[in-house]
């Protein structure tokens, strides 16, 4: 069952503006709810003018929320923060976003910022593979090393039905000529399974169900800094890489708010923010995570966005035949 969770945050830390008028913003986001409680406190510590409301699930039914309401005719989402690139472009090619030209992404690395300015990455995320201590005696290094069958009957992945993050994972392993569709196929011959987000992949191994998970970095490194029996690996072939984008849509009727919520979450305040919540972030000068190695030496599997945009369809399909969903 997916999570749905509309949160309603009032939290107006500046309680001295009672007499200045205030907007409401509403976003659309992937990013885990306690983590979002969080980013509106602190957002709000800076622009208690702005109050935020929230709806929160995978990027998935995010979109498939968001594009029921356009079919209705109207949606109140001004902001969406979700996980790829991908479901970004597709608004983007759709005529939802809205160009903000004017943001502040000095020292930004261009790669990261729509080259219209329609959405912006807002951190660094890549996927590897998690696995419980208790368990594994003997830690992998590839991923080639989760087909050996005791390693693929108690492996767990997230799914492209429900993950966006995962949407890029298997578009990008499926891209590269050493995995391709071959890959997953010898996965599920030899029993490994898919559950939906990435949640459902470090609980699975964090108490031992799965000994192995193919996830998210920060999701098992936080685990792991709290106690979990689990540990991460970034393989030697290559991490997929999403960024989190963010943008204002076109159809928000408070698009001054929704720029400043943009662009606080470029600012060092959110990226410092960020980094403590576990990704890496995208402004220079900001420090990663704790005991993370540095973001370049790890090597970015090469994926092709447009293509992975046009087999989106299919993949999810053929990801689904062989996992099911």
């Amino acid at each position: 069952m997916f999570i749905r969770t509309l949160l309603t945050t009032t939290i107006l830390a500046g309680l001295a503006f009672t007499a200045q008028a205030q907007d409401t913003i509403t976003v659309y986001t992937s990013q885990p709810q306690d983590q979002m409680t969080q980013v509106i406190e602190a957002f709000n510590a800076d622009h208690p003018e702005i109050k935020v409301e929230l709806f929160r699930s995978g990027t998935t039914e995010v979109m498939a929320k968001l594009q029921a309401e356009y079919a209705a005719g109207n949606s109140p989402a001004d902001v969406i923060l979700i996980a790829d690139t991908v479901a970004m472009t597709q608004l983007k090619n759709d005529d939802r976003l809205l160009a903000f030209t004017d943001a502040a992404v000095e020292g930004i690395d261009p790669a990261f910022i729509d080259a219209d300015k329609t959405f912006f990455g807002t951190k660094v995320i890549t996927t590897g593979i998690v696995y419980n201590t208790d368990l594994v005696k003997t830690a992998p290094t590839s991923w080639n090393d989760l087909l050996a069958a005791d390693a693929a009957k108690s492996l767990i992945m997230p799914s492209p039905l429900y993950s966006g993050a995962a949407v890029i994972h298997v578009g990008t392993m499926t891209q590269q000529p050493e995995f391709g569709w071959a890959y997953y196929e010898k996965l599920a011959e030899a029993g490994a399974v898919a559950g939906q987000g990435n949640g459902t992949v470090i609980e699975a191994v964090a108490r031992g169900e799965k000994a192995y998970g193919i996830i998210i970095e920060y999701m098992a490194l936080n685990a792991k800094k709290k106690g979990s029996p689990v540990d991460f690996v970034f393989p030697t072939e290559g991490v997929s890489s999403i960024t989190q984008p963010v943008a204002v849509l076109k159809g928000s009727d408070a698009v001054d708010a929704a720029k400043t919520f943009v662009a606080w979450q470029l600012s060092k305040t959110a990226q410092e923010q960020a980094t403590a919540q576990g990704y890496f972030p995208i402004l220079p000068g900001v420090t990663q995570p704790e005991g993370y190695p540095a973001l370049s030496t790890l090597k970015i599997l090469p994926a092709d966005s447009d293509a992975m945009l046009k087999a989106d369809t299919e993949n999810k399909e053929k990801f689904a035949e062989l996992f099911g969903g």
